[in-house]
């Protein structure tokens, strides 16, 4: 089954840390990752974004009768 992805506006959190900096996305549970600059880590956690949304979209399709 295919989904249209529709643009959506999602608050992300960055951090410092010692290995360049961590990226997450609070509404989504579990949704983070990381990058050694900004640019890297936003563009990172766009497609974890994407991923997330995705993988929870097709856990609901498989329950669905």
């Amino acid at each position: 089954m295919a989904y249209v992805m529709k643009n959506i506006t999602l608050p992300i959190v960055i951090e410092a840390d010692a290995d360049g900096l961590f990226v997450s996305c609070p509404p989504l549970q579990g949704c983070y990752s990381q990058g050694e600059t900004y640019e890297e880590a936003v563009d990172n956690i766009k497609v974890a974004i994407k991923l997330h949304i995705e993988d929870r979209l097709a856990a609901l399709a498989v329950r669905i009768p």
